[in-house]
This record gives C-alpha cells, structure tokens and sequence, in this order.
C-alpha cells in the first residue's frame, strides 16, 4: 500500500511542479486548429463519398457510377 501512496504523491508533485501547462490561448490556438482540420477531414470524406457513390441503396450512384454508365 505504500508503493501505491507514494506513486500517487509522486504524480501529483510531477504535475503541479515538473508539467509545463499550455496558457489559454493556446488552448483556444489549439481547439480553432482541431476544428479546422476535423472540417478538412470531413469535407474531404464527404466527396469522396460524392464522387465514389458509396450508397448504392439510394438513386444517386456517383459521378463514377454515371461515368461507367456512359461507357457501357
């Protein structure tokens, strides 16, 4: 039980003195860069599901699958 004591103070004397906390704005910095790139993300997902026409339950086959139908 003392190992587990002395872990838990270790921890907590780490964080209060040896962890260099990020001031709040880089944490706003940090959160409007996150939601930037999370919008890419899902933009890019989002045409590639356009383009590729990943639902073929619905009547909207892709520009692929139009693209294949011209061809046949």
């Amino acid at each position: 039980m003392s190992k587990f004591v002395n872990y838990v103070k270790a921890s907590r004397d780490e964080l209060l003195h040896k962890v260099t906390w990020p001031t709040y704005s880089e944490l706003q910095n940090s959160a409007v860069v996150v939601f930037v790139a999370a919008l890419l993300i899902a933009l890019v997902v989002f045409i590639m599901d356009m383009v590729i026409g990943a639902h073929p339950d619905l009547s909207w086959k892709g520009i692929l699958g139009y693209i294949y139908d011209l061809l046949r």
